[in-house]
């Protein structure tokens, strides 16, 4: 009896070499510094930037609040936007709470507090020159 040869020497092949344009393709676009998290940062920078924020502090804020947060995170802090009826700044600190608690997410709200108070700071020293 004759060896038998595999009929499709080149589909075994093609499949590997998908397999890996698949891995490299995911790779790229997942991995911390890809396609995802560059084009999520700018989505948070241009929000942050819309809601008034300086130049400065929203190229500062926003890499670290994407590391730092899940997408759905980052989503809930859009609600601290104003609502219908109210002034695009809280006019009180009992309107600043209410919005806070709007986010509901403890952790995300932590975060961007500490990541604005980090920046502000920065900006402070950087103005200041020390």
């Amino acid at each position: 009896m004759a060896p038998s040869r595999n009929p499709h020497p080149f589909r075994f092949t093609a499949i590997l070499i998908g397999i890996g344009l698949v891995g490299l393709l995911a790779w790229l676009v997942l991995r911390d510094g890809g396609l995802l998290n560059q084009v999520t940062e700018e989505r948070v920078e241009d929000a942050l930037l819309a809601k008034g924020v300086p130049v400065p502090m929203a190229a500062c804020m926003a890499p670290q609040l994407t590391d730092r947060l899940s997408i759905s995170q980052l989503r809930k802090l859009e609600r601290l936007g104003p609502q219908e009826g109210e002034s695009g700044l809280p006019a009180s600190p009992g309107e600043a709470l209410a919005r806070l608690r709007r986010v509901d997410d403890d952790e995300a709200v932590k975060a961007l507090a500490v990541v604005g108070a980090r920046c502000g700071v920065d900006s402070l020293i950087g103005a200041v020159g020390l």
